[in-house]
């Protein structure tokens, strides 16, 4: 912008040069002389207003942008803080609500672990009791199982097992009598075998020696 005071000084020189035309005086051309300065210096004064001018403009634009950027980070200080207000609304809500009932928790859990640690041996004793029928259990039923299908095998099968195995789900004393038994019937049929064959050796011989002596 160009100051009024020379403003003011450029027209009043106008004025004077329109009123002085008509006459013709020696100071004519220091008034001219004056009057060319005074308009060089107001064009010069003129693009420094526009310099400046344009400069403010600038200035004005980067101001704009350096506001818009202070409200977006203005903008994201209050969302920060927003959320900083929260979770230490939360953080407080946790620190007064949720925290007892944590350690409520814990203790009703440690009184529950210290009653089960009371009742844990008790619970093994019966657990072992319950084991140990369940297996005196299993084990007659084994038993019964065996006797069933030994009632359940033929006679000749079960003499054969008692005589020759010593699988078979009797007594020692069974099996002795039975195994002696076997051997006195086995002696005694081998006696007999022997007997007979011995017999029939000598018939043999016998019909040989009266075949012999009729021939004779």
């Amino acid at each position: 912008m160009i100051p009024s005071s020379l403003v003011h000084r450029h027209q009043h020189a106008q004025d004077s040069s329109a009123e002085g035309s008509s006459k013709i005086s020696p100071s004519e051309t220091t008034t001219s002389i004056a009057s060319s300065k005074l308009e060089i210096a107001l064009k010069k004064m003129s693009k420094k207003a526009s310099m400046y001018e344009y400069e403010m403009k600038e200035l004005e634009a980067k101001l704009s942008e350096s506001l818009g950027n202070f409200r977006a980070i203005d903008s994201v200080i209050q969302e920060t803080l927003n959320g900083l207000r929260h979770n230490g609304k939360q953080a407080d809500k946790a620190l007064h609500v949720q925290i007892p009932f944590i350690t409520r928790q814990l203790d009703e859990s440690s009184e529950i672990l210290s009653q089960l640690s009371r009742s844990l041996p008790k619970i093994q004793s019966e657990v072992s009791s319950i084991r140990s029928v369940y297996d005196s259990g299993r084990e007659k039923a084994q038993s019964l199982v065996v006797d069933l299908s030994w009632l359940n095998t033929e006679f000749y099968e079960r003499w054969r097992v008692i005589i020759f195995t010593s699988s078979s789900p009797v007594s020692l004393r069974w099996k002795a009598i039975m195994r002696v038994l076997f051997t006195i019937s086995f002696v005694i049929c081998c006696w007999l075998a022997w007997i007979a064959l011995f017999g029939l050796y000598r018939a043999y011989r016998h019909k040989l020696v009266w075949g012999e002596r009729l021939i004779s």
